[in-house]
């Protein structure tokens, strides 16, 4: 039980059981607290996001083949998936959220939409 706000000192007028004298205060706090998580979670994220785009910019109709060299010239990062699925013939698809793509060999990659997620 606090006295003085977690954020800003003051002295806390009210419930027993508050840390912070508002919002504001309780929003900084917050923020300061995960900002390296935050830091981190913000560049993934936006890693996911470019690599859906491009995904989804290359396969308009759902299925298309394509060359490494065409998702490289888009910016694609071959790090950043959120998830995979492996074929139960051992073919292993990586996902960015809905869009996917299978390495066919070094140079083509097919790109498949996944309309169950």
């Amino acid at each position: 039980m606090a006295e003085f706000c977690l954020d800003c000192g003051t002295k806390i007028i009210g419930r027993v059981d508050k840390k912070f004298c508002n919002d504001q205060c309780r929003n900084n706090y917050n923020n300061r607290l995960n900002r390296d998580e935050t830091a981190f979670m913000v560049k993934v994220n936006r890693n996911l996001r470019k690599n859906r785009r491009v995904l989804k910019s290359l396969n308009p109709k759902g299925k298309a083949k394509v060359r490494r060299q065409e998702l490289e010239a888009e910016g694609f990062n071959f790090k950043y998936f959120t998830h995979v699925y492996k074929t139960k013939d051992g073919r292993v698809y990586y996902f960015c959220y809905e869009y996917g793509y299978l390495p066919l060999d070094n140079k083509y990659f097919a790109l498949v939409l996944n309309k169950d997620i």
